[in-house]
């Protein structure tokens, strides 16, 4: 694995992470930072650990009984998985984008303004405003404007995923997972995705686990390949897809497994 050497701010730092279910050890020593205002891409066929590993970075692991973590996972600095923490607090600061869009069985006006109001938030008007602002940072607002009290089980797939993108957007997180967001789409909404996470890259930290080699290196800036639970390489995107310093990196980015 590289350490980069440079001036940037690390968010997330992993160290000598493992990862077990069961008996069954998932990732072994995952030692890698993750750089704020960056966004991140880990690559890697399907069962290397690249979800598992990622949600160990807002403790979704924790809700997967049978399972253990060793090592250290800190979040600016702190230990995130120290018996005193608000877990709740760090699933706000550490929001999620899932495979498949999820939105609620409600308005697209109650999926956003839900997460507000279980986090405390009371006040009509700034719940309000919160909606609105986090539709507009989704790319979502000018389509959706005129039916926010329309269920958003109506909306496209593609607009289904902006939703969920602006509902974890809507309490404020610092760092925002993807696991595999385009899996579902078609190539348009793909692309509107894709420009989308480009965008949030200015105010957000961001994580996105994909199998598509070209999103990879169409929007992020570090990538880490795993491979069978072990983290192979981490490098600035480019170098990584131009000039792999591991021969298994290299075999994976040209297709011969995978």
């Amino acid at each position: 694995m590289d350490n980069i050497g440079n001036n940037e701010v690390i968010r997330i730092l992993t160290k000598n992470v493992d990862f077990y279910y069961g008996q069954k050890q998932i990732l072994k020593k995952i030692n890698m930072n993750i750089y704020k205002n960056h966004i991140t891409a880990i690559i890697g066929p399907s069962g290397c650990g690249k979800s598992t590993f990622i949600r160990l970075l807002n403790r979704m692991n924790d809700l997967v009984p049978n399972t253990r973590l060793e090592g250290l996972i800190l979040l600016d600095g702190e230990d995130i998985n120290k018996e005193d923490v608000d877990v709740v607090d760090i699933r706000r600061r550490v929001g999620m984008v899932f495979q498949k869009p999820n939105p609620f069985p409600k308005s697209i006006f109650e999926n956003l303004s839900y997460g507000l109001k279980i986090n405390g938030m009371t006040d009509k008007s700034f719940i309000e405003q919160r909606v609105v602002e986090s539709l507009q940072k989704a790319a979502l607002w000018n389509e959706v404007k005129d039916r926010l009290h329309e269920s958003a089980l109506g909306l496209s797939g593609g607009q289904q995923q902006r939703l969920c993108i602006a509902r974890c957007l809507a309490v404020e997180p610092e760092v925002v997972l993807f696991d595999e967001p385009c899996a579902s789409l078609d190539p348009i909404s793909t692309k509107k995705i894709e420009e989308l996470i480009s965008e949030l890259e200015k105010n957000y930290t961001i994580v996105i686990v994909t199998h598509n080699m070209q999103q990879a290196a169409r929007v992020s800036d570090y990538a880490a390949f795993l491979y069978l639970g072990e983290l192979i390489e981490f490098s600035h995107t480019e170098e990584m897809f131009t000039v792999p310093k591991d021969k298994r990196t290299e075999d994976y980015i040209t297709g011969k497994f995978g």
